[in-house]
């Protein structure tokens, strides 16, 4: 299963505008269902994170998925996804974007495919 993180984002008004919630985009093209799982950490201090948010869903062949995460009051966050289905070969494009309360997009927490980073698998457990 492909897996990729964002990496640790800061999310604060110190470094530009805080995200109040975090969209998560899933354009499957595969031509099989593909099954998604996403963990969001979160920190409302920098030193602790917790488990914000498990899920996980379906999206169609050729089918596309949007979830949104409210994530205000955090200070930093990480979203993790992994992608799976029959095939071999990418299956999925994920992106990942804050946006503030207004609905706006936060230009610093914009994470297209080819910038998430490629890591082992998903712990559910920490």
């Amino acid at each position: 299963m492909p897996a990729y993180s964002t990496g640790v984002v800061t999310n604060t008004r110190d470094f530009g505008t805080a995200a109040s919630n975090i969209v998560l985009n899933i354009s499957n093209i595969d031509p099989a269902d593909t099954t998604v799982l996403i963990k969001i950490v979160a920190s409302v201090d920098s030193d602790v994170f917790y488990i914000a948010y498990v899920d996980g869903f379906v999206v169609p062949a050729g089918g596309y998925e949007v979830r949104t995460f409210m994530i205000a009051g955090n200070v930093a966050y990480e979203v993790q996804i992994s992608t799976s289905s029959e095939s071999l070969g990418p299956n999925a494009l994920v992106s990942v974007y804050g946006i503030d309360e207004f609905g706006n997009l936060v230009d610093n927490q914009r994470f297209a495919p080819e910038e998430l980073s490629s890591i082992p698998g998903i712990d559910l457990g920490s």
